[in-house]
């Protein structure tokens, strides 16, 4: 319980410093989508995330994709299937316009997710956000990560985590559900803390970042 309540302070505290000290990346990473790709809305229009207990919710993102390429991969056999098959990735995407390597390499796509934390759907440390569609077919093909997903789910997603700062895309779906297992086991504000200092040095850095 104190655990809890110390977490959601953190977390609120967090995301009110996050937006007033990003506000202006922010507001670059909604200039640069306009700019770079006009037509269709500054957040990215992809599907709903897993949130806790599986409880669907739309992640905010910049989107650094052209509008509407995520459907049109889907429809493209080749492609939805190598994408299926890279970990949900796809290696010099052809759907990003041509400011969203930046913006998904210095992450500043992702920053609008503090309003998420905010509204309390996510946390700052936490397992990754999953698609839904993303854990079902990806368990059928792992079963031993069902287990690692059952309860990973039993907390909400974080704007970091564990693998986040571990590698990030480079980590493959099993050993990343396996982190987020472990941390929703054995969570601490003090690990939170740990996670959160080194966020800043795996973003400079920039590994696994696509």
């Amino acid at each position: 319980m104190l655990y809890e309540v110390g977490k959601r302070i953190m977390d609120i505290f967090g995301a009110i410093l996050g937006i007033i000290l990003f506000s202006p990346l922010m507001v670059l990473g909604a200039i640069l989508v306009k700019v770079f790709s006009f037509e269709g809305p500054v957040f990215a229009d992809i599907p709903l995330r897993s949130g806790k207990n599986g409880e669907p919710f739309e992640m905010y993102k910049f989107r650094s994709m052209h509008h509407g390429a995520h459907e049109k991969m889907l429809a493209d056999p080749h492609l939805s299937k190598i994408y299926r098959e890279n970990n949900y990735k796809l290696d010099n995407d052809p759907r990003w316009h041509r400011a969203g390597m930046f913006l998904r390499k210095s992450s500043i796509d992702e920053m609008p997710q503090f309003f998420n934390v905010l509204k309390g759907e996510m946390s700052i440390v936490g397992p990754r956000a999953y698609f839904p569609f993303e854990l079902k077919e990806r368990s059928e093909e792992f079963p031993e990560t069902k287990p690692y997903i059952e309860k990973l789910l039993t907390i909400k997603p974080g704007l970091t985590g564990p693998w986040q700062v571990s590698g990030r895309s480079k980590i493959g779906f099993v050993e990343r559900t396996r982190m987020d297992a472990a941390y929703a086991s054995k969570r601490s504000l003090l690990y939170d803390l740990m996670i959160i200092l080194r966020t800043p040095f795996a973003l400079l850095s920039g590994k696994g970042a696509y």
